[in-house]
């Protein structure tokens, strides 16, 4: 598995990946970013953007960089960092199909992405994905799998999946919504030829959605790298909204409240790489602290009270406005 290129890093912030989910395109649902991003969201500006947050970050021991088809022009940026950095050889890329962008470089948009588990949207994505990426793109994920996805059963679908596998890629999945554990848990269970189709799962976990951990230590244990996203809850957990809790264990550690949020997840045994969501560089650098960040018991129980229902936190995370 190209994750076992992450076993030999020895920063401290290996096990910290970047996700490009808000930098490839203009609109997206985090709080604060039109902080963030400012007025000027044109290609090129973001395009820049992207390739100083890829320096700063390979720069500071970053080794794992996540983007998806629907995630704008992500792989085109990240595409176009890589072939002008061809010495750059020890990272891991993983993109993601399923999702197709419709938003046209707009953040008014009346649908900003289409969900299609078929074979036909995995046949059309993964040669998109392919021309751009080539022989670069390490992880091909399914893009927000759920327990009634038509990905976990399809056959045909499975069968493709198992030969890119045995062409080098890596097949994965990704999980979304109330019913983490219970897409996890299926996901698991999908075999090819009596092995296992998938190698890694990427799920949100974060402070206040905790729901999917028993799920993702059994992927673990199963021997799946588990890659965790959304661990800011899309800016809820940002200096400028976190709750009480986080606020004060924060100034505790003379930290920020991202850091502290990302040390929680960082934490977690099975937790394999942690996405930073950054958009900024600064915002990279406060987030990479993560790695250092030491809690005692108390800190960790004010944190874990945080935790809130997995179908009020969807509901919340749904009605975040694309900014």
């Amino acid at each position: 598995m190209p994750f076992a290129r992450l076993a030999t890093a020895t920063t401290p912030t290996c096990h910290i990946g970047l996700g490009l989910a808000a930098i490839g395109r203009p609109g997206y649902i985090n709080l604060g970013r039109d902080e963030d991003l400012g007025e000027d969201r044109s290609v090129e500006t973001l395009r820049a953007r992207t390739h100083e947050l890829l320096d700063a970050a390979y720069a500071q021991g970053v080794r794992y960089f996540d983007a998806a088809r629907s995630y704008g022009r992500s792989e085109e940026f990240l595409a176009d960092w890589l072939r002008a950095r061809p010495d750059v050889d020890d990272i891991v890329v993983g993109s993601k199909w399923g999702y197709t962008y419709t938003a046209d470089w707009t953040t008014d948009a009346e649908q900003h992405e289409v969900k299609d588990h078929t074979l036909a949207t995995y046949e059309r994505q993964r040669a998109e994905s392919a021309a751009l990426l080539g022989d670069r793109l390490d992880l091909y994920q399914i893009h927000s799998v759920t327990p009634d996805s038509p990905a976990l059963t399809d056959k045909e679908l499975h069968a493709k999946l198992a030969e890119a596998a045995a062409q080098g890629t890596t097949i994965g999945f990704s999980t979304s919504g109330p019913a983490q554990a219970d897409a996890i848990r299926a996901a698991l269970a999908v075999t090819v030829d009596g092995e296992p189709l998938f190698r890694t799962v990427q799920s949100t976990y974060n402070i206040l959605e905790t729901s999917a951990a028993p799920a993702l230590a059994e992927a673990h244990d199963a021997g799946l790298t588990v890659i965790v996203k959304e661990g800011m809850a899309n800016g809820r957990l940002a200096a400028p909204h976190a709750p009480d809790a986080l606020r004060a264990v924060a100034v505790e550690t003379s930290l920020g409240c991202d850091a502290v949020a990302l040390a929680v997840i960082l934490r977690e045994p099975w937790a394999g790489v942690v996405l930073s969501g950054a958009a900024t560089v600064n915002q990279l650098a406060s987030n990479l602290h993560a790695a250092v960040v030491d809690l005692d018991e108390d800190q960790l129980a004010r944190l874990t009270a945080l935790a809130e229902e997995p179908q009020a936190y969807w509901s919340r995370r749904s009605s975040l406005p694309w900014h």
